[in-house]
């Protein structure tokens, strides 16, 4: 019987217990600004992860909305990456090829 008793007594020192870890008492909050990629920057992105052999896959539903971000800041780059986010998705197109292709042409280029 004391046995029951022990672990009777060793429960409700559990339960009492605090649990997690750290320190207990106000939690600081901080805000952080976080900037949105333009659109170059996605469409940056996304080719270099193609060029690295990653596949199509449904962000191809963003490409219309990405050349239309970056035809606002630069509309001969939105035409350079509207020709080429259509050729990447032609059949039996060497999708890392054109992709290193395209970062290329998207390079700023030295004024002389």
């Amino acid at each position: 019987m004391t046995s029951f008793r022990f672990a009777a007594l060793l429960g409700a020192a559990l339960a009492l217990a605090p649990v997690g870890c750290g320190p207990t008492g106000k939690v600081e909050q901080q805000d952080i600004e976080v900037k949105p990629n333009s659109g170059l920057e996605q469409a940056k992105t996304l080719l270099g992860n193609y060029a690295k052999g990653q596949l199509l896959g449904s962000e191809v539903t963003s490409f219309p909305n990405i050349v239309e971000e970056v035809r606002k800041a630069d509309p001969t780059r939105a035409d350079i990456l509207e020709k080429g986010f259509a050729e990447l998705q032609k059949p039996k197109v060497n999708v890392a090829a054109k992709a290193k292709e395209l970062l290329k042409q998207l390079e700023p280029r030295p004024n002389g």
